[in-house]
Parts: structure tokens; C-alpha cells; sequence
């Protein structure tokens, strides 16, 4: 479709999903009304209570250069080589995530970045309205009812076409479900996280190794680190609800001094750079992780969701941003090559559905695989084989990290090939102890039998 001046596309929320796909709508010469529950970050600062790093990879970044933006967006950012195990004996290492500098990822402010993101769209020419939650969608007369409450002040909108960008609690999803049904359902992982933060050195760098992502694998729980731009870390304990079989949970850290002694225990390294860890245990609340599922994600021409507010992920691959920056990037391309709003909808959702479920599920994997296998024996072995048939069949054997993070390869193909090259080297690994045992003829033969050239 080309941009019509009598139809405005309207969305719901001006967070990061929000903000970019304004910033794309507007670019493309469509008329765009952005509508946000809470007040202009640029003008009161950026509101908190959610994590504030975000790993940027490659498909995210592929989404800002169309906004022109990556550039801007990496002045801000801190490169991150791998991960930096800390193993519970003390000692560390750096499990690279690529083979080399040119494969990292980023990790970003989620604040800079949405206030980055709300000046390219307002630039693009899209109206912004904050302070403006979405109470109710009358889809028959193509209103939407939206309420500051600040005063409690109402404000009724008529709409062409309803975009929900509002997260995983999304208000357009909620009046969408009730007229039609969208199959809706939350799965609670059955673990929370608490945030805590490791300031800068003394001198004012930062007091562990900055350009990685540091992680305490513990098995059934872990603790993570992530840098800022600022010289701090903000770390993350990830821990069951409820303690069992010998692993501890939230509900077994009563107070302060339990928390304390968990960390003395099992974290004693990072507990030994957070000056602040009372504080900041008390402070800050457990926030809980679920993953959101729909069967359908739009409503005929009049409504489409994207991003967390139609496929909200557990953080484990550091791909929920970037895969809503994907979102964005397609729905754009299926509204200009649409020739109405009904197909438009229906072919994203074609595309994107069974991909946000792929990913959905890797986010899913790759917590047991932080959390259980990062300093198992038999996990290093298969790694440094993966690495060696990624040198020796570059077009055939990508490892499934590097076609999530590195390339926009489909989630779904991904996953499939993913999971073939999983089986290939536990296969191939059998009865070995380092990978010079591996029979590497036998293994490129099962390559060339099993891994067709990967395109993407």
C-alpha cells in the first residue's frame, strides 16, 4: 500500500517496539499517532523497573539502520566478546560467542535507547501523546478510549488502524480478546530475579572484565552481570520460587541476611564487588518471567499486536528486543507490499508466528544451558567441535547461537538446524575426552549427509 493521508495508523505504547516502528511508519510517509500510558521520558528522565541492559545483536541492529540509527545506538553501547564463566572452584574463562570481534553483541541502556528512538520517530514526523492509557477499543465505531491518570481526564480517538506495541500486559490485546479469541496463554518459568549493581572501581573504570557478559552457572540457578557505559554492572540472580531437592529459592532468603549468606556461599566473587548489596537487595522487588503465547495476532485490518505484547519471551537468549525490532521491520514491509490492512496482518502473522515460537523456545533452552551446562565437561568438548566444523564447513555448519545472533537467519530454520547439528555432536563426541579423539572424516561425512548450505 502507499501511505494514504486519510488513514493514521495508530499505536499503542512508545517503548522501544513502539517508538522504532513509528520511526519506520513515519519514514515511509504514513501518518502516525503514538499514544503512551506514562510521562515523556525526554522531558521527566527514564522510569525504572525493568531491567536496564539489553543485548543488541544482528537482527536488531539490521532494524536501526533502516531507522538510521545504528550508529548512534553503538556510541552508547559496550561490546560484549562472550560469556565469562565464574566456576564455583574461583576460577574463570571467556567462552567466546563468536569467532572473532566481528561477531559480538551490545549491551545497550534501555533508557538512552528509548529516548533515542522517541526523537527519530517525533523527527520522522510521527505525533506523540504520553500520559494517554489505553482503557478500552470500540472496534465497531473505530474509537479507542484512553485515559491520563494523572487527573483522570478521558479522551476518545478515532482510529483507522490500532498497532499494539504495549508489552506483555498490553491493553489492545485485552479488548482484541474480547471479541475474538486470540488462544492466550502465560507459562510462568517458575523462577524470579532480583537486580542488584557492582559500581565503578575506584579509579573509575570498571572493577571486572568489561566487554563480557559474566555468568555464575550454579546448576539450577545462576547469577549474571551485564556492563553499562557508566562503569557499572548491573547483576542479576536468577533463582527458583520455591526452594527443592537441595536448591534454594526465593522463598528459603527470608530476610537480608539469608540473602547474604546465599551469595557468601555460591557467589562469593561477585558479592565482593557489590559495595551496596544491602541496599539493594531491599530495594528491589522479584520480578517474575513467563512466556506469552497467541494463536492469533490480529484482529481482521483494524488491529495488530507485535513484540512483547504478542509473543513476551523468558530473557535467556537476549532476543526479545531484537526480535521486536524484527517484528517491526516486517510489519512495515507487509503494509507497504500489502494492498489492504487485512493482508498486510495476516501475512505477518504468517511469517513471524512460528518464528517468535522458535525463539520463545531457544530463550527457554538456553537458561538451562546457562544456568547447567556452561561448565560441564561434555558440553566444552561439544563446543570446541562446533567451532572446528564451523572452520571446516563455513556454509553448512553455522552453530545455532551464531544464526540467532549473528545473522537474521529465521528463528524456525534456526532451531531445526539447531537441533540436527545438536545431535551430530553428541554423536560424533561419544567416547571422547578431548577433541582430538573426535574421527573427523566420519563427522564431515555426517556434515555433508545431514547439513544442506545454509542460504540466509
Amino acid at each position: 500500500m502507499k501511505p494514504r493521508h486519510d488513514t493514521t495508523l495508530t499505536i499503542a505504547g512508545a517503548g522501544l517496539a513502539g517508538a522504532l516502528l513509528a520511526a519506520l511508519l513515519a519514514r515511509a510517509g504514513w501518518r502516525v499517532e503514538v499514544f503512551e500510558k506514562r510521562a515523556d521520558p525526554r522531558q521527566v528522565g527514564y522510569e525504572g523497573g525493568r531491567s536496564i541492559n539489553l543485548a543488541l545483536a544482528e537482527r536488531g541492529l539490521h532494524a536501526l539502520r533502516q531507522a538510521g540509527l545504528h550508529e548512534a545506538v553503538l556510541a552508547q553501547a559496550v561490546m560484549m566478546r562472550g560469556r565469562m564463566v565464574h566456576f564455583a572452584d574461583g576460577h574463570t574463562a571467556l567462552q567466546r560467542y563468536g569467532k572473532d570481534d566481528s561477531e559480538v553483541i551490545w549491551s545497550v541502556h534501555r533508557g538512552r535507547l528509548n529516548l533515542l528512538l522517541l526523537d527519530a520517530a517525533e523527527a520522522a514526523g510521527a505525533k506523540l501523546h504520553f500520559h494517554a492509557r489505553l482503557d478500552g477499543v470500540d472496534f465497531t465505531a473505530k474509537k479507542a478510549r484512553f485515559i491520563d491518570d494523572r487527573d483522570g481526564s478521558v479522551n476518545t480517538h478515532a482510529f483507522n488502524v490500532l498497532i499494539g506495541a504495549d508489552g506483555a500486559g498490553s491493553a489492545l490485546r485485552g479488548a482484541m480478546g474480547a471479541i475474538t479469541p486470540l488462544g492466550e496463554r502465560f507459562e510462568s518459568l517458575g523462577h524470579g530475579y532480583k537486580e542488584l549493581e557492582i559500581p565503578p572501581a575506584a579509579d573509575g573504570g570498571f572493577r571486572i572484565e568489561a566487554n563480557a557478559l559474566h555468568i555464575w552457572p550454579r546448576g539450577r540457578y545462576m547469577c549474571i552481570a551485564l556492563p553499562n557505559t557508566e562503569r557499572t554492572f548491573t547483576v542479576t540472580l536468577f533463582l527458583p520460587q520455591h526452594a527443592a531437592d537441595g536448591a534454594p529459592g526465593f522463598d528459603a532468603l527470608p530476610d537480608l541476611a539469608a540473602a547474604r549468606a546465599l551469595f557468601a556461599h555460591d557467589f562469593p566473587d561477585a558479592l565482593a564487588q557489590i559495595p551496596q548489596f544491602d541496599a539493594d537487595w531491599s530495594a528491589h522487588p522479584i520480578g517474575q518471567l513467563a512466556t506469552l503465547y497467541l494463536d492469533r495476532w490480529h484482529l481482521d485490518g483494524r488491529a495488530v499486536l507485535l513484540g512483547d505484547a504478542a509473543h513476551a519471551m523468558v530473557p535467556f537468549h537476549g532476543q526479545g528486543m531484537n526480535c521486536a525490532f524484527e517484528d517491526c521491520v516486517a510489519l512495515a514491509r507487509h503494509i507497504a507490499d500489502a494492498t489492504d490492512f487485512a493482508t498486510a496482518f495476516a501475512a505477518f502473522q504468517a511469517q513471524r508466528l512460528p518464528n517468535a515460537r522458535a525463539i520463545q523456545q531457544m530463550a527457554l533452552e538456553n537458561y538451562l544451558e546457562m544456568r547447567d551446562r556452561v561448565d560441564d565437561a561434555d558440553y566444552l568438548l561439544q563446543r570446541d567441535l562446533e567451532r572446528l566444523l564451523a572452520q571446516r564447513h563455513p556454509e553448512r555448519f553455522v552453530p545455532r547461537y551464531a544464526m540467532v545472533t549473528f545473522r537474521r537467519v529465521p528463528y524456525a530454520t534456526a532451531l531445526e538446524r539447531g537441533r540436527v547439528q545438536r545431535e551430530l555432536l553428541i554423536e560424533a563426541t561419544r567416547g571422547c575426552a578431548r577433541v582430538e579423539e573426535v574421527n573427523l572424516d566420519a563427522t564431515d561425512a555426517l556434515v555433508r549427509a545431514r547439513l544442506p548450505p545454509l542460504d540466509a
